[in-house]
């Protein structure tokens, strides 16, 4: 179970990286859908894995990183609904 959970932390991690990369690359738009997915799901895995080892203040952050992930997807869905 750490493995997985430490696998989790990881790709995590890298989801966060990789859509920092792109964006400040300018590669992915800052305000579309795959740059928050890409937010949501890092913030996320590490969100299990501090969780998982009680690294409470990093859970509480991505807690918090995916909620305005989960917030601008929303806004995006309404947003093309409304088109």
């Amino acid at each position: 179970m750490d493995l997985l959970l430490d696998a989790v932390g990881w790709a995590g991690a890298a989801l966060l990286l990789a859509g920092y990369a792109l964006v400040s690359s300018a590669r992915l738009s800052g305000d579309g859908a795959a740059y928050q997915l890409v937010n949501l799901f890092g913030a996320l895995g590490l969100m299990v894995n501090s969780a998982y080892n009680a690294a409470w203040p990093s859970t509480g952050l991505n807690l918090v990183w995916a909620a305005i992930g989960t917030v601008a997807l929303v806004r995006l869905v309404r947003v093309g609904a409304a088109k």
